[in-house]
């Protein structure tokens, strides 16, 4: 199984290795179907001369079928595709004079999603080579939010030892950072996000959402030659399953090593499962809708199974950060686009909202 899922992983740019401690080698790799639809309303203010969106749309990959894809807008607008800066497939309208005080496009599709089910073998990668290092440059690059900086670079000498291995430093970055940085969800009365996903705010407070964990995993990771990218998606809870709430967005990380590949790891749930949370009013329902599969206290084979795989419950919207558009966009870089970004009048505009639900569907 561990070389057929190799195999698997290379026919995508979104491949990985494998890494299957707890999980039964025999057993297939579990899939799940969903039929989603997100719905995305942008409001227009009075006298806004262009509104122009640019809305995430599902990516395929070797674990990610989309079939009945459609989008409708509710006027008379044409919808573009085009590819971004960091390639991925985005939804484009342009309104001139807009006429009504809000625009809803409404995107559907159907979704099966195979488990990324993998074994690695540290022995069986090394460091990049000149080469490598060169064609993978772009991954190595830090972002507006995420920073490389002496501060950076001390803290990755630190928690890796100079490990020259990438897939033993991966880990120690992981092991560190989900056993210093707190998910925010565990003590919303006093623990909060930042709103862009910052290595910065991360290091500083020790808390935030997935995009601050993974941001303060990819800072040191780059620093020490480790390329990466950021996944942004969702998880396809079963606590929400056919509910007309928005199931919001979920973030995960691939680095890559080579002769494996890129592989993934979700730093941000290994911290809910590494050790019991106390659970009350508070955040209960929270710590319950930021997993994928449920809440039932510590549970360290998941945050071995974190390093490596990643289960069958989400849907893959984009990757990157500092995203440049096509058309491109006025207003400077796109942090990231789990849900869509609107400029009015050549500026970024947070006047909208997002829904999106999803049911299962039967194997």
């Amino acid at each position: 199984m561990p070389r057929r899922a190799f195999v698997l992983a290379l026919l995508s740019a979104l491949s990985v290795g494998a890494w299957a401690l707890d999980v039964p080698k025999t057993a297939p790799p579990k899939q799940a179907s969903f039929h989603i639809s997100n719905v995305l309303t942008v409001k227009v203010p009075k006298g806004a001369k262009i509104v122009r969106a640019w809305f995430a749309v599902p990516q395929e990959d070797a674990y990610s079928v989309v079939r009945n894809f459609n989008v409708n807008v509710d006027a008379d607008y044409r919808i573009q595709y085009a590819r971004d800066s960091w390639g991925n497939r985005v939804g484009y309208i342009d309104i001139e004079s807009p006429t009504r005080d809000q625009v809803l496009v409404k995107e559907e599709f159907d979704l099966t999603r195979t488990e990324v089910r993998n074994t690695i073998n540290a022995a069986d990668t090394r460091p990049l080579n000149d080469q490598e290092r060169s064609a993978l440059a772009a991954y190595l690059q830090p972002a507006t939010h995420v920073i490389v900086n002496d501060e950076i670079r001390k803290l990755a000498v630190s928690i890796t030892g100079g490990e020259p291995n990438p897939v033993l430093a991966a880990r120690k970055l992981y092991d560190w950072t989900y056993k210093n940085v707190n998910y925010w969800v565990k003590d919303p009365e006093h623990l909060k996000a930042s709103p862009v996903g910052s290595s910065e705010y991360c290091l500083r407070t020790r808390t935030g959402n997935c995009t601050d964990f993974h941001s303060l995993f990819a800072s040191p990771a780059i620093s020490t030659g480790i390329p990466v990218r950021m996944v942004y998606g969702s998880l396809l809870k079963p606590t929400l399953n056919g509910m007309e709430v928005d199931a919001s967005y979920h973030c995960w990380i691939q680095f890559f090593a080579p002769r494996l590949g890129w592989l993934p790891l979700d730093a941000s749930l290994a911290n809910i499962y590494w050790e019991d949370i106390p659970l009350n009013d508070k955040n209960k329902k929270l710590v319950e809708l930021t997993t994928s599969t449920g809440y039932h206290g510590a549970d360290k084979a998941k945050v071995e199974y974190y390093f490596g795989n990643l289960d069958e419950r989400r849907v893959v919207w984009s990757m990157g950060r500092d995203l440049i558009m096509q058309p491109p966009q006025d207003d400077g870089p796109v942090n990231s686009l789990p849900k869509i970004y609107v400029e009015i009048d050549g500026k970024q505009s947070a006047d909208w909202t997002r829904q999106f639900t999803y049911k299962e569907l039967a194997q």
